[in-house]
């Protein structure tokens, strides 16, 4: 892998773990971590109190190629959703719970990260 993707990668996690941490101060608890499947990744699975929660997170350095959060296409929300299904289908205790989808856009430093968090922010169908 080049340099140069390897770095990118990188500051991709610390972006993830700095939303991890954010979220979790806003008292979400945290189920699994870049769970992956044929058809996607879901960076974090979090509980809202009863709620299920599948956490798409975007960094950005900055917003040179637009905001982390409208980077979420269609195609991503679709690859997303079948990615859930096959998390619940290998947890059938989870699937009867609410679900919802939320983004959260990591920009800034990593001193001072600034946090986009939508709450909800697509429907499955």
């Amino acid at each position: 892998m080049n340099a140069a993707r390897t770095a990118s990668r990188d500051a991709g996690a610390r972006g993830e773990d700095l939303a991890c941490a954010q979220l979790q101060a806003a008292g979400l608890r945290l189920l699994a971590r870049n769970v992956c499947y044929r058809h996607g990744e879901l960076d974090l699975v979090m509980l809202d109190g009863t709620t299920l929660v599948f956490v798409e997170v975007r960094y950005r350095r900055d917003n040179g190629y637009g905001d982390g959060i409208d980077s979420v296409t269609a195609r991503k929300r679709a690859r997303l959703v079948r990615a859930a299904a096959s998390f619940l289908a290998e947890r059938p205790q989870l699937a009867r719970a609410a679900c919802r989808f939320d983004v959260i856009a990591v920009g800034g430093s990593s001193g001072q990260p600034q946090f986009d968090w939508r709450r909800n922010a697509f429907d499955a169908f």
